[in-house]
């Protein structure tokens, strides 16, 4: 497992590479932006430390860049404590968030829960388990769990429905759309009959994870997961 530490402080990154090091991971470093981008395109790296105050580009930039089409792991450092920063850089799509000064070993132990949360594996696809916002999905298994471990029981539709959403994060399907993949038949007058479905699986998913909002509603075009 390796793990990318990028700040423009080499100081913090040779500290926390001594520490990531100890537990057996392997660690890169970047101290710029855009370094960081050319490692997690050239790299497999399975977890990111990422400070937000970086040159050429911003850790939220970054993060920005990374989202696009990668799940990969990330925790942001800032020396920022507002509220209102920390806000900002979850909702970029990080994953966690610490302040500086920060204790090496709280940074070490938020990182193995986030990777072990994610189930994020740089350059490997499991086409049958995928683990998005607080959901596990095992296609073969037909089998839906939260990452507490509490089964979500869905019916064929309702599981259909998930996985076609969840396989392809942020992209909005239609009603029609989702008809014709999982009911594998010409849409007709579709529209009521999936927003039932959607609607069941959604009490579903909202009992077991206490009130998480998984599949979103994009008024007059359709539903999504997001990433």
């Amino acid at each position: 497992m390796r793990i990318l530490v990028a700040d423009d402080d080499k100081e913090i990154c040779d500290l926390l590479e001594i520490y990531i090091k100890n537990e057996g991971f392997e660690v890169e470093k970047a101290y710029d932006g855009q370094e960081v981008l050319n490692k997690v395109k050239h790299l497999d790296v399975d977890c990111l430390i990422l400070d937000v105050m970086m040159p050429k580009k911003s850790g939220l930039e970054v993060v920005n860049e990374i989202r696009k089409d990668s799940s990969l792991p990330i925790l942001m450092l800032s020396a920022k404590t507002a509220d209102v920063d920390k806000i900002r850089g979850l909702t970029r799509g990080a994953d966690d968030y610490v302040v500086k000064p920060f204790n090496p070993l709280e940074v070490l132990a938020r990182v193995k829960s986030l990777m072990r949360r994610s189930g994020y594996k740089s350059g490997t696809v499991d086409a049958n388990e995928l683990t998005i916002g607080p959901l596990i999905i095992r296609k073969e298994q037909h089998q839906v769990e939260t990452l507490e471990g509490v089964d979500i029981q869905l019916t064929a539709l309702e599981f259909g429905i998930l996985h076609l959403l969840a396989t392809h994060p942020n992209r909005v399907f239609s009603a029609d759309e989702i008809f014709e993949k999982v009911w594998r038949q010409e849409s007709l007058v579709p529209a009521k009959t999936v927003m039932v479905h959607v609607s069941h699986l959604r009490d579903k998913i909202e009992k077991a994870t206490g009130g998480e909002n998984v599949v979103k509603t994009v008024w007059g075009v359709g539903y999504k997961i997001e990433n």
